[in-house]
């Protein structure tokens, strides 16, 4: 079965070129094509494609509010496509928060070296997020298949988030883990400790945006993110957020009530000096999948401060976060992970679950209340 695609964007080089690179893909049959935001809203209400593809600036009408009207009518998954600047970063986050799945930078050559990986990383993101589908309540999920994320195939820290595996039949029947009822007791926490990719930036402002300022744990979030949107998000979610949030810088000192966001497009680890949590930024290794990778935090932290740590995996593509919560379960610490209904996409969240790592599962709406009355 493919997937119907429509491209709207204000280019008519970029919309044939995107058009011939999804079509020779023999997965993807491209169905129309839009230059600004109202024909967009017109054709989707026509062609009901499972995917439309969306520049954020046009004449007419613009991306975002496209993108709004589109998911009022029809739960359509939106893949954003952007500047990788920091302007480009603030217009991209406010799609997302309109109700788009996910976004790639709009320069190919900042998604690829070449045009076989090109192809293959905007098939798999289209193919991907054609699985997902809006709810009622604006969120999305789908399924995704547990992706390595060390040793794996080196991935360009350039786009929004890695490229993923198709996954084969037979995994495509195994059933998600059921949601886990049971509270772990409230407990003192060292760090909590949160780890995402697609549908991140959402999720997390959901999560933080309800802790009061005395939160008493420091928070260390990794986001899978390209460097020049990190900074931006971090100004976002410091402006709506009682807890004070910004990109971590190395030798920060944990504190409670800070929440430090991982730079995208390099690796941050938590080192125990004395008691006290001090970050390392580090270059970002080609072995590894993702810059920054949840495994890579998660494994510090499990290092640092053993017993000590709440682990958190929230919604994304892949398995980041899977052997990273590992280090942190043999150590004595705690895992929750967001359940399939409110996921974006459920493929971290699953694999955490699907390994038996996960101490609790929790919808998103339920996580925020669940680190006051659990956090100590």
């Amino acid at each position: 079965m493919t997937v119907s695609v429509l491209i709207v964007d204000d280019s008519s080089f970029f919309r044939k070129r995107l058009s011939e690179i999804l079509g020779a893909s023999g997965q993807i049959t491209v169905v129309g094509t839009a230059s600004n935001g109202r024909e967009a809203v017109e054709q989707a209400e026509k062609l009901h494609p499972d995917v439309i593809t969306m520049d954020y600036e046009m004449p007419v009408m613009d991306g975002i509010t496209a993108v709004r009207e589109i998911l009022r009518r029809h739960p359509i998954p939106v893949l954003m496509f952007s500047s990788l600047t920091y302007d480009g970063a603030r217009v991209t986050l406010d799609a997302l928060e309109a109700g788009a799945v996910d976004f790639l930078p709009k320069n190919f050559e900042e998604i690829a070296g070449n045009s076989s990986q090109l192809q293959k990383i905007l098939v798999e993101r289209v193919v991907s997020i054609a699985r997902s589908r809006p709810s009622s309540s604006g969120s999305t999920r789908a399924h995704e298949p547990p992706v390595a994320s060390v040793g794996a195939t080196p991935a360009t820290d350039r786009a929004a988030t890695p490229a993923v595996q198709r996954r084969p039949a037979a995994a495509a029947a195994v059933a998600s883990p059921e949601r886990h009822h049971r509270r772990t007791p409230s407990r003192h926490f060292t760090v909590v400790a949160i780890g995402t990719s697609t549908g991140g930036p959402v999720a997390l402002q959901n999560v933080l945006i309800g802790l009061p300022a005395s939160f008493p744990a420091p928070l260390i979030l990794v986001q899978h993110m390209p460097a020049s949107f990190t900074p931006a998000f971090a100004e976002r979610l410091n402006r709506s957020c009682q807890i004070q949030v910004r990109q971590a810088e190395d030798g920060d000192v944990l504190r409670p009530g800070l929440a430090l966001l991982a730079p995208g497009g390099k690796q941050m680890m938590v080192e125990n000096r004395g008691g006290q949590g001090r970050v390392r930024i580090l270059p970002g290794d080609d072995r590894l999948n993702y810059k920054p990778s949840v495994d890579v935090t998660f494994g510090s932290l499990a290092r640092s401060f053993p017993g000590k740590t709440l682990g958190i995996v929230l919604t994304g593509m892949g398995a980041d976060g899977r052997e990273g919560c590992r280090m942190m379960k043999q150590s004595g610490s705690i895992v929750w992970s967001q359940d399939e209904k409110s996921s974006v996409i459920y493929g971290m969240p699953m694999a955490v679950a699907k390994a038996g790592l996960s101490d609790e599962i929790l919808a998103l709406n339920d996580v925020c209340q669940r680190l006051k009355d659990g956090v100590s």
